[in-house]
């Protein structure tokens, strides 16, 4: 025998209780405490004797259950012979693992389910808006201008991941690592002991491509080459999650003619790294201030099976961190807008939704 059926979608690992949203049946549940997914068996039809021939009525799916076993059986029936029971067909959900009879449900293999599906991104809240996380083996971008918080969103990403058992890559870019593991240290996360147990990993593109930023030699490597030592490097460590910081400086010499190259390096590479199924990627954009773009080249956008712009803006007179979920591909996540905080040794911290914010600004 299974558990019983869950009273209510309260504490149930596939309700998103933030958007009334059911992960297992796909759709809104208004009422938590009646779950859609009770379906009961349907009620046998009763044979009585010849004089009086009373049946059953299917079971109307909007009214309660115990009104419908209540009106399905009337108060007087004859003796009648007995009736061979026939199974009633079980309604099962292919995607989510729940068990065959509708009213047994699979607690623990509904956690590992939906754990399998999403990576936790270690900001507290944001996993909720996201119906559960960042999908895995997918790429995400995180975009936006200059000290919004980019790279620590993604050493949040990666350092949630190595503490839980799934070692990640950094791919430096920008700024050298040495000065990035400096200002970390100092924001309140040492991560030495994760980089010397090879949970993290931090890889100088300056020193470990070299080649790349010689304007005279870039025409001559192929993108598989530097896709190959990216890869290359996240076996060493059988890494999990995967950032690039950003992305553009990697493929863009400045030319015009590198624009081209660019959008098609980078379709390549997101293909490859996906192709894979093991990484969890993030790659960051740097939007100038004032422009309504979300990438360098317009096409990470599209690759992208999520985008995140952090952004700063004054509200009321205030200056506040602004985060714009602007896409989540196959999450039910309306496009919205938080207020964050950086905390040191904490990093990104979700305060309440804009919206949330602006009528507590406006009574005030």
């Amino acid at each position: 025998m299974g558990k019983p059926a869950r009273s209510s979608c309260i504490g149930c690992p596939l309700y998103i209780k933030s958007r009334q949203y059911c992960l297992k049946l796909k759709t809104q549940v208004p009422d938590p405490y009646n779950p859609l997914c009770r379906v009961p068996t349907q009620v046998q039809a009763v044979q009585p004797a010849a004089s009086t021939q009373v049946v059953s009525q299917p079971v109307p799916v909007q009214e309660s259950y115990d009104t419908r076993v209540a009106e399905a059986i009337p108060e007087e029936v004859p003796p009648a012979p007995a009736v061979p029971s026939v199974p009633a067909v079980p309604q099962t959900v292919d995607e989510l693992p729940y068990q065959d009879d509708p009213y047994t449900y699979n607690y623990q293999q509904a956690l590992v389910t939906r754990k399998a599906l999403f990576a936790p991104t270690g900001v507290p809240g944001l996993d909720e808006i996201l119906a559960g996380g960042f999908l895995r083996g997918k790429t995400y971008l995180v975009a936006g201008e200059a000290g919004c918080g980019k790279t620590i969103l993604s050493i949040q990403f990666l350092l949630h991941g190595a503490l839980n058992g799934e070692p990640g890559l950094y791919i430096a870019i920008d700024e050298p690592t040495n000065q990035l593991l400096r200002g970390l240290q100092i924001f309140g996360w040492d991560l030495r002991d994760l980089i010397s147990s090879r949970k993290l990993m931090f890889v100088d593109m300056r020193t470990h491509f070299s080649k790349i930023y010689m304007r005279d030699e870039r025409k001559h490597i192929e993108p598989r080459y530097i896709i190959e030592q990216i890869l290359a490097a996240a076996k060493k460590i059988n890494a999990k999650r995967l950032v690039i910081d950003p992305i553009a400086p990697l493929v863009y010499g400045g030319k015009e003619e590198d624009v081209l190259y660019a959008r098609e390096f980078l379709r390549e590479m997101v293909f490859a790294i996906e192709k894979t199924g093991e990484l969890t990627t993030i790659m960051t954009s740097e939007i100038p201030t004032g422009s309504t773009k979300l990438s360098r080249f317009g096409v990470e956008e599209f690759l992208a099976s999520g985008i995140i712009v952090l952004g700063i803006e004054e509200i009321y007179g205030n200056v506040e961190r602004v985060m714009y979920i602007r896409k989540a591909r196959w999450a039910p996540v309306k496009p919205s807008k938080y207020i964050f905080d950086i905390v040191s040794g904490k990093g990104i911290v979700i305060r309440e939704p804009l919206s949330e914010y602006l009528k507590r600004m406006r009574r005030g």
